[in-house]
C-alpha cells in the first residue's frame, strides 16, 4: 500500500512529482520561490500590525478603533472644514477687491481662476462647451467677437444680469422679425440678405439687386449694425464683418435671421451665484484671451 502512494521522481529534473498527470505531462512538486514566501509572510505581519494600529474589525454596533484612533471620516471632515475656511478668506478678499485689483494680485488671480474654472464647468460649460468654444447659438468665448464687449466690466455685467433674461437689468437687444412681422417683402429680404453676404465675403445669388439691398440695409439695419456693418456693442448688435456669426455664416443663415430671428437668452447669475463666484468667473472667462 505504501508503494502505491510513493511519488515518482522525475528522471530529467530529479524533482519529485505531485502525482498529477495530464496527457503525459507530470506536475513537479517544486517549492515556492523564497522571495515570494518572504513577501507573503510580510503581508501577514503587516495585516496584523494594521489590525492593531488602525480601525479594522466590525463589531455589533461599532468597530475596533485601533491603538492610534485614526479615522478617515474625521480626517476628511477636517480637510473639508479647512478648505472652506481657506476659501472664505480668499472669497472675502475677492468681494472686497475690484476686478482690476484681482487681475494684478497674483495670489488672488490664481485663486479666482481656479474657482472660476470650477464654476464654469458646473454652470457655463453645458452651453459654451468645456473649452468655451461655443456652438451655433452659443458664443465662442475664445475669439474676438464679443457682442456686448469683452472687458472685465462688460463680462461681469453680462454674468450678473444675463442677456434677454428675466432680470430687470438684463442686457436687451432684440432684432426685428422683418419677414414674420411683414416689415419687408420676400424680395426685399433676399436683397438685403445678399447685400450683407456680399460685404461679408460670401457667395450671393446672381441677379439680385445689391444696390437695392444696400438701400434697405441703410434704412432698416444701419442704425444698429452701423453703416460699416461692424456692429454697435452698446445695443448688442453684432458685427456683420466678423469671421463668424452666432447663428451661422452663410447666405441661408443670414436670410433666416432677417426673416425670423433667433434671440438667444443667457440667464442672470446674480441671484444664483455669490458675488465672489461671479467675480471669479469674470476673471476666468477674461483669461481665455478673447476678452478685451
Amino acid at each position: 500500500m505504501a508503494d502505491m502512494h510513493k511519488k515518482e521522481i522525475d528522471q530529467i529534473s530529479g524533482v519529485e512529482t505531485t502525482g498529477h498527470e495530464w496527457d503525459g505531462l507530470k506536475e513537479l512538486n517544486n517549492p515556492l520561490p523564497k522571495w515570494w514566501l518572504y513577501l507573503f509572510y510580510a503581508t501577514i505581519v503587516w495585516a496584523v500590525i494594521y489590525w492593531v494600529l488602525y480601525p479594522s474589525w466590525p463589531l455589533i454596533s461599532s468597530y475596533t478603533t485601533g491603538v492610534l484612533g485614526a479615522s478617515q471620516r474625521e480626517e476628511a471632515i477636517a480637510a473639508y472644514d479647512k478648505g472652506i475656511a481657506d476659501r472664505s478668506v480668499f472669497a472675502d478678499r475677492i468681494v472686497a477687491a475690484s476686478l482690476e485689483e484681482i487681475s494684478q494680485d497674483q495670489e488672488l488671480l490664481q485663486f479666482a481662476r481656479a474657482a472660476g474654472q470650477a464654476a464654469f464647468g458646473d454652470n457655463c460649460a453645458p452651453c459654451h462647451g468645456s473649452g468655451a468654444t461655443g456652438a451655433e447659438g452659443y458664443p465662442n468665448l475664445q475669439d474676438d467677437t464679443w457682442i456686448w464687449g469683452g472687458t472685465l466690466d462688460d463680462i461681469h455685467t453680462t454674468l450678473e444680469y444675463g442677456i434677454r433674461s428675466d432680470h430687470d437689468d438684463a442686457r436687451i437687444g432684440e432684432m426685428p422679425a422683418f419677414g414674420r412681422d411683414d416689415l419687408l417683402s420676400r424680395q426685399e429680404i433676399d436683397q438685403v440678405s445678399n447685400f450683407v453676404a456680399s460685404r461679408a465675403g460670401l457667395e450671393t445669388v446672381e441677379g439680385v439687386d445689391l444696390a437695392a439691398g444696400e438701400t434697405l440695409y441703410n434704412d432698416n439695419c444701419a442704425s444698429c449694425h452701423g453703416e460699416d456693418l461692424k456692429g454697435v456693442q452698446e445695443v448688442g448688435a453684432p458685427s456683420l464683418m466678423s469671421a463668424s456669426y452666432l447663428y451661422g455664416k452663410s447666405l441661408e443663415a443670414i436670410r433666416a435671421q432677417v426673416d425670423n430671428p433667433r434671440n438667444g437668452v443667457m440667464p442672470a447669475w446674480v441671484d444664483r451665484l455669490d458675488p465672489a463666484t461671479i467675480k471669479s468667473l469674470t476673471v476666468y472667462v477674461h483669461s481665455f484671451g478673447g476678452g478685451q
